[in-house]
């Protein structure tokens, strides 16, 4: 590899507390060009941080390439100067989450599953997050949102599926998760359980013993949908974490965003489903970017999108090609934008 990827020892980025490897993530933008061998006078000095913060595990960043400005993985997480640029249609809140809430905590977009927003903040803050904005202030979160929740359950018997997100679901420890899917499995109209998480990807070490118990021993079937952008963000242990999952029966998806810069070629979105195929993680979408203010340097024109996805197609198996998908306000399902 022309430049080596930033050594990590044990010691520091694995088999240590998740919780203590999220709370020494990398926060301050000097400290992770130090760390990456790369000049602040090229990628200026990281103000957008006053944006959105930036937070970067350690145990994800070992996966850059040092004194690689053009690293995949560094400019997902990179607070950029060309956020600041404000672009037409590119809004605080483009999914209109805020008209599928029907309670604190609770969006009802979909008729058979609700969504919970069962934390307020990630391991890592990626820059194209569509939930950047999103005001949290006005939600209900946590333990003392379990019961409205519950309730909404009961009164709505056609939903059979409860997505736990965020921002990310996986930081709750695994006692308070316990505590919380118990509740969801007193339900009999509910079967499934998905979680939408990037924690596992970025933090390994969150597949505890307890997490796969859990799912083990579980009457709902379990759905874990991770967040892959690109194939260099799977190493061993993200492989060792999938095979356990998959071992004590979790179902598992990848979904992806197509982002400029970073995953936009054909071969690499090919490699990643290879990848993610031999982790037992299924390829699921490939998302078309959510138009969040500021993140417009990372959309891909729909024209591109569809000759990189035709590209896809001729390199790969079709159970290997994620469904190229839209979420468009107000409509019933995502919408597929390949035909």
């Amino acid at each position: 590899m022309k430049n080596a990827i930033i050594p990590c020892s044990n010691s520091i980025c694995h088999k240590i507390d998740w919780k203590k490897q999220v709370a020494t993530a990398i926060t301050d933008p000097q400290e992770l060009l130090n760390l990456l061998k790369l000049p602040s006078d090229v990628l200026g000095d990281g103000q957008a941080t006053e944006l959105f913060k930036l937070k970067v595990p350690l145990a994800y960043l070992q996966r850059m390439r040092v004194g690689d400005p053009n690293d995949p993985l560094f400019r997902q997480v990179w607070p950029a100067k060309e956020e600041f640029v404000q672009t037409s249609g590119y809004v605080d809140d483009p999914l209109q989450e805020q008209q599928s809430n029907p309670i604190p905590g609770l969006l009802h977009k979909y008729g058979s599953r609700v969504l919970t927003i069962t934390t307020a903040s990630c391991a890592i803050n990626c820059r194209y997050c569509f939930r950047r904005a999103f005001n949290y202030q006005e939600q209900n979160y946590g333990p003392q949102a379990w019961q409205p929740w519950i309730n909404y359950l009961k009164e709505n018997p056609s939903v059979n599926e409860v997505i736990l997100s965020g921002g990310d679901p996986l930081l709750l420890s695994d006692q308070k998760l316990a505590q919380f899917i118990e509740q969801i499995e007193q339900l009999p109209q509910v079967t499934r359980l998905r979680i939408h998480s990037r924690l596992p990807l970025v933090i390994p070490d969150r597949i505890t013993e307890q997490f796969l118990a859990m799912a083990e021993n579980s009457r709902l079937k379990w759905i874990l949908v991770w967040h892959i952008n690109h194939p260099q963000e799977i190493d061993e242990a993200v492989v060792e974490a999938a095979k356990q999952c998959a071992n004590v029966g979790i179902f598992q998806l990848n979904q992806s965003v197509l982002l400029r810069g970073i995953n936009n070629d054909a071969s690499v979105l090919a490699s990643l489903s290879e990848k993610l195929f031999a982790a037992d993680i299924q390829p699921y979408y490939l998302h078309l970017l959510d138009k969040v203010s500021g993140i417009a340097h990372f959309d891909e024109q729909p024209e591109q999108a569809h000759q990189i996805y035709r590209e896809l197609m001729a390199q790969l198996p079709g159970y290997l090609v994620p469904k190229l998908a839209q979420e468009v306000p107000g409509l019933s399902s995502k919408q597929f934008t390949f035909n």
